[in-house]
């Protein structure tokens, strides 16, 4: 009878296997760290005392803003949300609206003209035919629009209800706030599964996620869109930085730096315009991850060590920025695991069965984040969506190898000096000039 053969790692082979599972258990320690955040920002948005301080505002002396509608070949869109503008009850000799028409290609600039003449003195249309790519640029070229010290932003695909921009602008009554951000629905959630699963993520991300980082006071993130910034707050850190593919997340982490607080308004609800197909959807994720990473690079080290925050800003904060650093570290775990399985290293593996008993959870995925959007479904009243939830586990295979192949993209951009490359969503309503 032979003896079947078994590999038997000599003295190097063993060293390097326990490196892979020191390597595996530190993977597996940055899970459970986001496990528990994800677990007390869901249990605060369940139990805790919610906030909403500027919420009660309604009757004021309301200031003069301006409201930027960003827009690139956005002919399907644009003419709904102007339309939804003209309808907001802020009083309108307060208001202006300027669409920022960045190089449009389309039928864009001939339906915001169109609008304007028929509107004259509310809106005031800004046509950018050259100057660098994205919205960061586009905005900072079209300042010297500005009226007042507010600017409200929205991108074209965005319906913002009557109500909304008053919401938006009420929190800027504290002198210390700089940026705000409101809620963001999804309004085409009936085109198809991803559309329904990416409401879902939504839903988690705002009305759990940030709700709960506003209760705790730690770190809501200025969004884009459907916000708006003090314009002398962000002069006084050094204006709109066109250099980044995440322009909100930059200027959110450099307020905070310089003092300014950034505050989410949960009720303050706008109507988006999300993918409906997964090469979109791919793109628009690689475009967040590599903006956010750039961040992270640019502000990290500061943001650690800033004096002027107290701990739990700074973890929040760096928990926040390294959200797109997480894909690959899970795609990490994993092959770690392969490895040390066929690699035969059982009793490496025994001397570590505490830690592995929380593989399934730590290296396929952060499972209490699918926890926070059940919840954040629950709060919103429409239990039914719950049975699309195990469907978010392939929107999370998917994103977790778009995010890590931008991670390696930004990798080569600094390596090689590419330039930055702006991918603009896909719109899908039909053209409308009415």
């Amino acid at each position: 009878m032979t003896t079947p053969l078994v590999w038997q790692p000599g003295p190097w082979a063993h060293n390097a296997l326990a490196a892979m599972a020191a390597v595996l258990f530190a993977v597996i320690c940055v899970m459970v760290v986001y496990a528990v955040r994800h677990g007390v920002l869901t249990l605060n948005r369940l139990l805790g005392k919610q906030r909403h301080p500027y919420l009660d505002i309604d009757q004021a002396t309301w200031p003069e803003i301006t409201v930027f509608i960003a827009a690139h070949n956005e002919e399907k869109v644009i003419a709904g949300c102007l339309q939804a503008l003209l309808n907001s009850n802020y009083p309108p000799e307060r208001l202006k609206i300027v669409p920022v028409n960045d190089r449009s290609s389309d039928g864009t600039r001939a339906i915001i003209d169109a609008w304007s003449a028929r509107h004259p003195g509310r809106i005031t249309p800004f046509h950018r035919s050259t100057g660098k790519p994205g919205k960061a640029a586009a905005l900072k070229d079209a300042l010297h629009h500005v009226q007042g010290d507010i600017a409200i932003i929205f991108d074209a695909d965005y319906m913002p209800g009557r109500g909304v921009l008053k919401q938006l602008v009420a929190p800027f009554f504290d002198p210390e706030v700089g940026a705000v951000m409101g809620r963001v629905v999804p309004l085409n959630t009936g085109a198809n599964l991803l559309t329904r699963m990416l409401d879902l993520e939504r839903s988690g991300g705002y009305q759990v996620d940030q709700q709960a980082r506003m209760n705790l006071r730690l770190v809501p993130q200025y969004g884009g869109t459907v916000g708006g910034v003090r314009l002398s707050a962000v002069a006084a850190v050094g204006g709109w930085h066109d250099d980044t593919l995440a322009e909100d997340t930059d200027i959110t982490y450099r307020l905070l730096l310089s003092g300014w607080k950034t505050v989410y308004t949960n009720r303050s609800e706008c109507y988006e315009e999300v993918p409906e197909d997964w090469a979109v959807r791919i793109k628009q994720v690689k475009r967040w991850a590599k903006g956010h990473n750039q961040v992270l690079l640019r502000h990290g080290y500061r943001f650690a060590t800033s004096p002027f925050l107290s701990w739990a800003e700074r973890l929040d904060g760096l928990l926040l920025l390294c959200v797109f650093v997480l894909p690959p570290v899970l795609l990490l775990g994993w092959l770690l695991a392969i490895g040390l399985y066929f690699f035969n290293a059982g009793s490496l593996l025994t001397q570590l069965i505490s830690v592995f008993a929380l593989m399934a959870y730590g290296t396929l995925g952060n499972f209490a984040a699918f926890f926070e959007i059940a919840m954040a479904v629950l709060l919103d009243g429409k239990r039914n969506r719950l049975r699309l939830l195990p469907f978010s586990l392939l929107g999370f295979v998917v994103s977790l190898v778009a995010i890590s192949v931008s991670v390696w993209d930004l990798l080569l951009d600094r390596l090689l000096r590419r330039d930055m490359v702006w991918e603009k969503t896909v719109r899908y309503r039909k053209p409308s000039i009415e």
